[in-house]
């Protein structure tokens, strides 16, 4: 019997969308819509704020760059990107900063969302094994019999850490799936012997390389990592949005497309030390030093255009259909040119 182990994730949301402070409307749409006099009020689902794959949220709104656009954005962290994406389609809030992968396997359960500005092409996570598993944990065959963390279920990490798992020949009946969350929660889960080994992101992952409590296993924060390791690229964090948003509110998402992408020309123009300087004190925890170097490490999976790459959304959809119960047997009907666009990214060029 598949052993699976979660929380309930409606208090959390309840709570995260409290913090909004702002209204919406029945379709979706803030009260000031997309085309009404003053600032554009969108409201945006971070699916874990302070993890740098995320980072152009946060950064965004600190470089000022929402408010040139005329834009009145509202950042709201969540646990995990299924809770964003569960938001999104309750219509209380218009974007998710979240995975990809999200709308293919939204579009298999026949919701239509896209991706409209793509951060990164790669998912920055990492496979780590805490350093008691070491020696017994050496590759994804040896998931059997083990406690994987995952941030919840439904999310990208337990997309990816089925994925692993299946094409090491081990099903999801022959491991424990924990949600362990991010950050703090991660790492006392694997000081604790909660995990024993589990997919996480940077700053965590530098956290537990310094603490020498963590090793890595599967390193996809870079492309030649996540090809060792996914057979492709595999497009990432971005802003997605529900389709019928998009066709109705054009204007704003091309607000929205023309910031962050400024953002990622940002990232790409400057140093660590530099993005670091911009972002709240909150988000580098105690140790600021170490934030810098996570950053360093990670840094470079940001595109520099905000545009998908094809080839990459479509070995997405070949990684999810080969595990997905929604997804694989529909995969043949899949149609990825409803699951991003590029339009918008490319107008901000």
């Amino acid at each position: 019997m598949n052993k699976r182990t979660y929380a309930a994730s409606a208090v959390a949301l309840s709570a995260a969308l409290a913090l909004t402070g702002c209204a919406t409307k029945k379709d979706g749409a803030s009260p000031a819509g997309g085309s009404g006099g003053g600032s554009d009020k969108v409201t945006i689902m971070v699916g874990g704020a302070s993890k740098i794959i995320y980072l152009p949220a946060m950064l965004t709104q600190q470089l000022g760059y929402f408010k040139d656009q005329g834009l009145d954005v509202q950042l709201v962290d969540t646990p995990a990107g299924v809770t964003a994406e569960t938001a999104l389609i309750a219509n209380q809030a218009q974007g998710v900063v979240g995975f990809y992968d999200h709308t293919i396997d939204m579009q298999s359960k026949g919701k239509c969302l896209e991706s409209v500005v793509q951060f990164a092409n790669v998912p920055g996570e990492v496979e780590m094994v805490s350093k008691k598993q070491a020696g017994t944990i050496t590759s994804p065959v040896s998931f059997k019999g083990a406690k994987l963390g995952v941030t919840s279920q439904g999310s990208s990490t337990d997309f990816l850490t089925q994925y692993l798992a299946g094409k090491a020949g081990v099903t999801t009946a022959q491991y424990t799936t924990v949600k362990a969350g991010a950050d703090a929660t991660f790492i006392a889960a694997m000081q604790s012997n909660g995990i024993d080994a589990g997919m996480t992101t940077d700053p965590t992952v530098t956290r537990l390389l310094k603490s020498g409590e963590g090793k890595v296993l599967l390193d996809m924060r870079t492309e030649e990592g996540t090809k060792a390791a996914l057979g492709g690229l595999y497009p990432a964090s971005s802003l997605y949005m529900s389709c019928d948003y998009v066709a109705a509110h054009k204007e704003t998402v091309q607000k929205l497309a023309n910031a962050f992408v400024k953002t990622l020309t940002y990232i790409k123009a400057n140093d660590a030390q530099t993005i670091s300087a911009k972002m709240p004190n909150d988000y580098k925890g105690s140790d600021p030093t170490l934030y810098v170097a996570a950053l360093d490490n990670s840094k470079a999976m940001f595109t520099a255009t905000g545009v998908m790459d094809a080839d990459g959304a479509k070995n997405a959809l070949e990684v999810l259909g080969s595990f997905s119960p929604t997804v694989k047997p529909k995969k043949d009907s899949i149609d990825l040119s409803k699951t991003y666009t590029t339009q918008f990214a490319e107008a901000a060029k």
